[in-house]
C-alpha cells in the first residue's frame, strides 16, 4: 500500500486533490463551529444549491472560467439570503428553503434546455456529489483555493473576538457596541466563498457534512469555543485526507468517502464523550 501511495503521489493531481482538500476542510470547520452554535448551520446546504444554479447557468453560456459567475453569484445570494432570514415574516429556515429548492430546480431545468454536453446525468451527478472533479483540477484552481482559504483563515484568526461574541449572545455584542449586522454579513460572505470552494471536493449535496460532523464531533468532547474550534479543524483535515488517500486507492468517490469518514468519526466521538460524562 505504502508503495502504491508512493506511486500515486508522483502524479501532480493527486497532490493537487490533497492540497485543496485539506485546505478547504480547513476552513469549513473554523465556520462550522459558529453556524452550528447560531443555529445556522443549513446555510451551506442552501448555498451549495444555489452555487449548484450558478454552475449550470455558467455552463449554458458556455463561460471558460465558472468560478468568475459562480463565486460573486453565490455571495449575493448569502447576503440576500441573511437579509431574508432577518425578515419577521421570512424566518432563516423558510428562507433557506426557497432559494436552495429554487435555484436547484431552475439549474437543472436549465441544464437540461440548453446543454450541450453529451453525458448531462454524469454532469450533474459530478456537480451533485463531487465524484471526479477534485482529481482533474488544474495548477491555477490549486493556487485559487490556496489564496482564498489564506484569506478565510486569517480573517478568522483576526476578528476571532467578534465571530465569539456574535455567536454566543448577539444582544449584548451590540451593546458593547459591536456592529453585529457587519460580522453576520461577513460569516455568510466567507461561508459562500468556502461554498463555492468545496463544490470540487464533495459536490453540492454534501457540503453540509464538512460543516456540521466536525462541529458537532468536537463538541462531544470539548466544551469551550476554542477548544471546539481547534478540535474540529484538526477533525476535518485528517477526515479530509484520509477519505481522499481511500478513495484513490479503493477507486470509490472522493465526496462520499469523505462524509464516510466524518460519519465514523463522528460516532467515535459521541463515543468518547459518552464515557467521560
Amino acid at each position: 500500500m505504502i508503495g502504491k501511495l508512493t506511486l500515486y503521489f508522483e502524479y501532480p493531481f493527486v497532490r493537487y486533490a490533497l492540497i485543496v482538500g485539506v485546505l478547504i476542510a480547513l476552513c469549513s470547520s473554523l465556520l462550522g463551529v459558529t453556524l452550528v452554535l447560531k443555529r445556522f448551520s443549513f446555510i451551506g446546504d442552501g448555498l451549495s444549491h444555489v452555487a449548484f444554479g450558478m454552475i449550470a447557468i455558467a455552463s449554458v453560456l458556455n463561460l471558460t472560467n465558472s468560478m468568475a459567475l459562480v463565486l460573486p453569484g453565490t455571495v449575493v445570494c448569502a447576503v440576500l439570503l441573511l437579509r431574508t432570514g432577518q425578515n419577521t415574516k421570512i424566518k432563516g429556515d423558510a428562507a433557506i428553503a426557497v432559494i436552495s429548492v429554487g435555484a436547484l430546480a431552475i439549474g437543472y431545468l436549465l441544464m437540461n434546455l440548453f446543454s450541450t454536453s453529451t453525458n448531462l446525468a454524469g454532469d450533474v451527478c459530478s456537480t451533485l456529489f463531487g465524484s471526479t472533479s477534485i482529481l482533474t483540477l488544474k495548477e491555477g484552481e490549486v493556487w485559487l483555493c490556496a489564496v482564498l482559504s489564506v484569506i478565510v483563515v486569517a480573517l478568522f484568526i483576526f476578528f476571532y473576538n467578534r465571530f465569539f461574541a456574535v455567536t454566543f449572545d448577539e444582544s449584548f455584542a451590540k451593546a458593547t457596541g459591536t456592529n453585529v449586522n457587519l460580522y453576520n454579513l461577513l460569516i455568510a460572505i466567507i461561508i459562500a466563498v468556502i461554498i463555492v470552494l468545496a463544490m470540487n471536493l464533495v459536490g453540492s449535496l454534501l457540503i453540509s457534512a464538512l460543516v456540521i460532523f466536525p462541529a458537532l464531533s468536537a463538541m462531544r468532547v470539548f466544551k469551550s469555543f476554542l477548544s471546539v474550534t481547534i478540535c474540529s479543524a484538526v477533525f476535518s483535515v485528517t477526515c479530509a485526507f484520509l477519505g481522499i488517500l481511500i478513495s484513490i486507492l479503493a477507486g470509490t468517490p472522493v465526496g462520499s468517502t469523505i462524509v464516510a469518514i466524518d460519519i465514523l468519526g463522528f460516532i467515535l466521538f459521541w463515543i468518547i464523550g459518552s464515557i467521560r460524562e
